[in-house]
């Protein structure tokens, strides 16, 4: 079992935690890969899948993961939730925790939502992702993806590229690479850099040339038109020739070292499509990953053991 209850960031995951996630992950592989893609882990558990923001990767993923694992689902949208018609969230979380439910799974808008739904129940919270704070599942299924690729994490150099000042995916995924002894790089331009490098351990640059040549992971962050409340940016164009990962770029990095991306992607902006869908692309088996490390932090967190897991 994990050392925390709920999955809020990865900032409270220690390495052991993360390892048992990681692994567990991988003893499901076989399970998403034979012809009959459940296993019993989680019947008769009901998990609520609250998405206040819209979703479709992840809420995918996320119910694909609770129907491999048999457990009963319960989805509620922004729009179909009683939130919309001026009921308050607390009221929402104690309406739904009265019927018994065992996880609530939330994706919102607002930065620290989830935590304020585990002072509204006794069930487990997973966060989904929330404004521009956290979204840990997204770091599991990164982590796993490198993992897979290079058989390990300790002292691989890794560049996070792009929107770093709107991006949930950063803010979870440097602190669990840091914590598996991953040695990252923040880099994008001064508009989009975070305004306190050092609270997240790792140096920042604007200049993603010099550094390329020197990582194992180029990891490009999608570009959130949607978050930016009148941040200034150049045209997409401009973007792109300063900060996207093109082939001139791309035959800068080590022959061993891949790329990746949350998205969905921008092609034309911080991605170009001959990078996409390159060999070195790890995007899919991202996309892959997800199911995996989502089956396994819901199968953990409501009280599975990684060992003697039979899938």
């Amino acid at each position: 079992m994990l050392s925390v209850k709920h999955l809020i960031d990865t900032n409270s995951l220690t390495a052991d935690d993360i390892t048992q996630i990681l692994d567990t992950a991988k003893a499901f592989e076989a399970v998403n890969n034979r012809d009959i893609k459940k296993v019993p882990a989680l019947r008769g558990r009901t998990i609520v899948n609250l998405f206040l923001e819209p979703s479709t990767r992840t809420r995918s993923s996320f119910e694909l993961a609770e129907k491999r694992l048999s457990a009963d689902s319960l989805n509620m949208g922004g729009s179909t939730s009683s939130v919309v018609k001026g009921e308050s969230l607390a009221d929402t979380i104690q309406t739904i925790d009265a019927m018994n439910v065992d996880m609530f799974v939330c994706r919102a808008r607002l930065a620290g939502t989830p935590q304020r739904i585990t002072e509204n129940t006794d069930a487990i919270v997973i966060n989904a992702g929330d404004g521009k704070h956290q979204h840990p599942t997204q770091a599991m299924l990164d982590l796993y993806t490198i993992r897979e690729n290079f058989g390990h994490l300790d002292g691989l150099k890794v560049a996070i590229v792009g929107d770093l000042s709107h991006s949930r995916v950063a803010g979870s995924l440097a602190p669990a690479l840091k914590t598996m002894g991953a040695e990252v790089t923040l880099v994008g331009p001064p508009t989009f850099q975070v305004d306190d490098p050092e609270w997240f351990g790792c140096p920042q640059t604007a200049d993603l040339d010099e550094v390329i040549p020197e990582m194992d992971v180029v990891y490009m962050l999608r570009v959130q038109l949607e978050r930016m409340e009148g941040a200034a940016i150049p045209s997409r164009r401009e973007y792109n020739r300063l900060f996207g990962l093109d082939e001139r770029r791309a035959n800068l990095m080590k022959p061993e070292a891949i790329v990746c991306h949350p998205g969905p992607m921008n092609r034309g902006m911080e991605i170009n499509t001959e990078v996409a869908d390159s060999a070195r692309s790890r995007i899919l088996n991202q996309v892959n990953a997800g199911v995996l490390t989502r089956m396994a932090a819901m199968y953990l967190l409501l009280g599975g053991e990684s060992d003697g897991l039979s899938a």
